[in-house]
This record gives C-alpha cells, sequence and structure tokens, in this order.
C-alpha cells in the first residue's frame, strides 16, 4: 500500500486505518494520467459497493488530459472556482445516478447513499494505490447533460477529479491557503447519538 501525501494524519480519538487517516481531497495534481488498468482497479471497487435490491445506479463520464476536447468540455461544466485548479489535473470525472429502481421504474428513495458508497469504495482505492480523489458539487447538471447526452431519468450527482498529489506552490493564493490549512471534523459527541436525538453516545 502507497501512502503517498506528506501532510500529517488525522488527529483521531482512536486509531483507524492509516490509509483512512491519510486521506484528504488535495487540489495540487501531478499530469500523470492513471492507466487504464489503474482505472479498472479504481472502477472495479466502484462496482462492488453496495446498493438497493443491487440496482447500481451509479453511472460514470471520464475524460483525461489525454483526449484534450472532452476535458476542455468536462471543464466547461465546472464552476468558475473550481475550473480554475481543474484546469491543472489529468483527470475530470461525473458520477451519474439513475433516479428510478430498474426492476419496477420507481423512484429509488436510496440511489444517492448507493452512489456514496460507491464513490467512497474508489476513493479507498484509488488511496490504496498511490492516487488522491477530490470530489467537487460546484457544476452545472444541465450543462453534465447537454455536453455529454445524458438521458431523462439520470441525474448528474459529483464532479471528481483522479491525479497525484502536487505541489501547493502552483496554486492560487487562496487554493494554497486552504490546501496547507489543517483538517478539522466535527467531534464524535456532535453526531453519533444514543437513545435521544442529540444525547451523545460518547
Amino acid at each position: 500500500m502507497t501512502l503517498h501525501t506528506s501532510r500529517e494524519p488525522a488527529k483521531t480519538r482512536r486509531p483507524i486505518m492509516e490509509l483512512l487517516a491519510k486521506r484528504w481531497s488535495p487540489k495540487a495534481f501531478k499530469l500523470e494520467v492513471p492507466t487504464e488498468d489503474e482505472l479498472v482497479s479504481m472502477f472495479e471497487a466502484a462496482r462492488w459497493a453496495p446498493s438497493c435490491f443491487n440496482n447500481q445506479p451509479w453511472r460514470y463520464l471520464v475524460t483525461t488530459r489525454d483526449d484534450p476536447e472532452a476535458f476542455s468540455r468536462a471543464l466547461g461544466c465546472l464552476t468558475q472556482a473550481n475550473a480554475a485548479w481543474v484546469r491543472n489535473t489529468p483527470l475530470l470525472a461525473f458520477q451519474v445516478m439513475r433516479e428510478a429502481f430498474e426492476y419496477n421504474e420507481k423512484p429509488n428513495p436510496w440511489s444517492g447513499l448507493d452512489c456514496g458508497l460507491a464513490i467512497a469504495q474508489l476513493i479507498i482505492q484509488a488511496e490504496s494505490m498511490g492516487w488522491s480523489v477530490h470530489v467537487m458539487a460546484g457544476f452545472s447538471r444541465d450543462r453534465v447533460r447537454a455536453a455529454f447526452g445524458v438521458p431523462e431519468g439520470f441525474r448528474p450527482m459529483v464532479a471528481f477529479v483522479i491525479g497525484k498529489e502536487g505541489d501547493p506552490d502552483t496554486l492560487s493564493p487562496d487554493d494554497r491557503e486552504e490546501e496547507r490549512a489543517p483538517r478539522v471534523r466535527k467531534e464524535l459527541e456532535e453526531t453519533v447519538f444514543s437513545d435521544q436525538w442529540e444525547k451523545s453516545l460518547f
């Protein structure tokens, strides 16, 4: 297992897997594009995520710098702030969610959770191979639909970058400051409750 980041691991209350403690979402990336074999491993990990009724509602649109036209179309779907740093990354993709169950075409209330589980498994697999993933909400669903022909019944969920961690000095001053800021999370007492709301389990 390759733990590639030079950042300090998360300060956790109890030990967790080193891979999870060192995982983070950089904005500075090298331009190296993952090989086809590496990408297959990442998307295989996502493929084997659990889902309600095994519906597997996730789909992916993947562009790399090796195809400048497609990468440019994908970049045009992002907000201006995200496009400013993503243009210097090797791979930009979108996760798209099927909104209805396949077996009865009724709305699937759990498809968002299923897609989240799939992207989480992709991230963990990528991290174990020395790659970083940065997931983004800052993009236009309508532009993704138009740029890539996404059909009705499918909803673009998130954009994400895959690459190897790069030099923060290549970023804008604001992004560089964010890149070097400490990682923070809410305490468990704020999020894990017992038999009553906001009554902490710990």
